[in-house]
């Protein structure tokens, strides 16, 4: 029986990388998000990755397919994992700060555990992902407060709207495996993003109306780092990270990425979390240690020996 993947000391840099990158774009946004709207955020971060994604397509040599039918799936993919996330976490960082929505950001692996349990026949619903969800659950309950649960604060419903983004992350991750299975990796990024493009360019021209081009040196800089680095660069290194590491270890990112977002807030942001916030996302890292298996076999491997 062949061992699964683990992480070596190229794989963990990558791993860092990505989590410094994947950070990174909550910062950015925070930034960006100082003179354009949500949505418009969304447009240049997606439609200023697709030539670089292009570019990388074009060097490796890979075939750019025709058929419809293969571009309704990358639409698909396009809206799920990107025009619905990142414009429901943009909207939702006009109310919160970037590190809390990365810490509610953290649950996408749990939501993505229990959707592939119900909709994925080679991935069953075991109870060490149902303990796991009901951890990432607590978690949020803890960052959220009680004060969720009586008042219809907007910061609650901003928080509520990055829960939303981390659920059609999980539902993207399904979609992918069901239609995109049997293309390359870089050609579904590429595909995906142009997917996106296509959908937010009607959408944030109607809603924010033409795109401001007059920003301040440091909202440009923010707009081509969320979209160079933490969408173009983020996709290379996650595809990498698959290859070399797995799925399983390509996981852990999530813990990961948290520390970066509240670290790069506080420092440049001038951003803090309350102990509530700090608690619930250990509580939530807790659920997807649990979820991702690797605790629950170290302590009975423990036990048996």
């Amino acid at each position: 029986m062949s061992s699964s993947p683990s992480i070596t000391v190229t794989s963990g840099l990558l791993l860092a990388a990505l989590a410094l990158v994947w950070g990174g774009s909550f910062f950015f946004a925070e930034v960006a998000l100082r003179e354009l709207p949500p949505l418009s955020v969304t447009l240049f971060r997606v439609s200023l990755a697709l030539p670089v994604l292009y570019l990388v397509v074009r060097v490796k040599g890979i075939a750019i397919p025709r058929g419809l039918g293969i571009w309704g799936a990358y639409l698909g993919m396009g809206a799920l994992n990107n025009a619905i996330p990142f414009s429901l976490i943009f909207w939702g960082q006009t109310q919160i700060t970037s590190g809390l929505a990365s810490i509610l950001n953290g649950t996408t692996a749990m939501f993505g555990a229990v959707v592939a349990g119900l909709l994925l026949k080679d991935e069953p619903l075991t109870p060490q992902k149902l303990i796991g969800a009901g951890l990432g659950v607590l978690g949020v309950a803890v960052v959220m407060g009680p004060s969720a649960l009586i008042s219809l604060d907007p910061r609650n419903l901003a928080q509520l709207a990055v829960l939303a983004a981390a659920f059609s992350y999980a539902l993207a991750s399904v979609w992918g495996k069901l239609f995109l299975a049997g293309q390359p990796p870089i050609m579904n990024a590429l595909g995906m993003v142009t997917g996106s493009t296509v959908l937010m360019l009607p959408l944030a021209f109607y809603v924010d109306g033409v795109p401001r081009l007059d920003l301040s040196l440091p909202v440009w800089g923010a707009l081509i780092g969320v979209a160079v680095l933490s969408t173009a660069l983020a996709y290379l290194l996650y595809f990498e990270i698959l290859r070399l590491a797995g799925s399983a270890n390509l996981m852990l990112v999530t813990l990961l990425i948290p520390p970066v977002a509240v670290t790069l807030g506080g420092v440049f942001l001038e951003e803090t979390l309350g102990t509530e916030a700090l608690i619930g996302f250990v509580v939530i890292g807790l659920g997807l240690v649990v979820t991702d298996g690797r605790l629950p076999r170290l302590v009975l491997g423990k036990r048996q020996a």
